[in-house]
């Protein structure tokens, strides 16, 4: 795993992956797998303890323990401890945790929409100070661009590949 640290922030490994350059790739090797992101669920919903975790997840006990290991090494969560007698901890998310709380609500709404025939989560949003929308309604996630301003459409989007020796098609010959 190599690191990315950017000033004033905590280091996060990168893991070498092969194939395509990917930060897809490289974020799946960190997060992919099914018990870490549910993990990380559980977490964004204020159930930070072990016990807690595991019973809303229905993970195994060993499996969701080396996941919670796995994501601490990669600055995902942090442990901190509530009890001294017994000594025992709870789980907190780091920047980069609470940094996948886009990925984690595009992952609820694709769901909602193709996976489950009634959601059984609704997240609501209330506008803050000043906002024309005070009254608490069901979120509705867009994708918009922060430089224009306007909504992300697939159509508008192209690829514009910047790892040395590849393109859209894969690695260049001779490269």
């Amino acid at each position: 795993m190599t690191s990315n640290r950017k000033q004033g922030e905590n280091s996060v490994p990168h893991p070498e992956v092969p194939g395509r350059p990917c930060s897809a790739a490289a974020a799946l090797q960190l997060v992919g797998e099914r018990w870490a992101l549910l993990a990380i669920r559980e977490i964004f919903y204020g159930n930070q303890r072990f016990d807690r975790i595991i019973r809303n997840t229905g993970a195994p006990r060993d499996r969701l323990a080396a996941r919670l290991r796995a994501l601490e090494e990669a600055g995902v969560v942090e442990r901190r401890a509530y009890s001294e007698r017994p000594l025992r901890f709870e789980y907190h998310l780091t920047e980069a945790g609470r940094d996948l709380a886009p990925v984690m609500h595009a992952l609820l709404a694709w769901g909602d929409r193709w996976a489950v025939d009634t959601p059984p989560v609704a997240f609501r949003h209330r506008g803050g100070p000043g906002s024309e929308h005070d009254a608490a309604h069901d979120l509705d996630l867009t994708s918009t661009c922060r430089t224009c301003g306007e909504e992300v459409e697939s159509g508008s989007l192209t690829i514009d590949v910047r790892a040395p020796g590849w393109d859209r098609a894969g690695p260049i010959e001779g490269s």
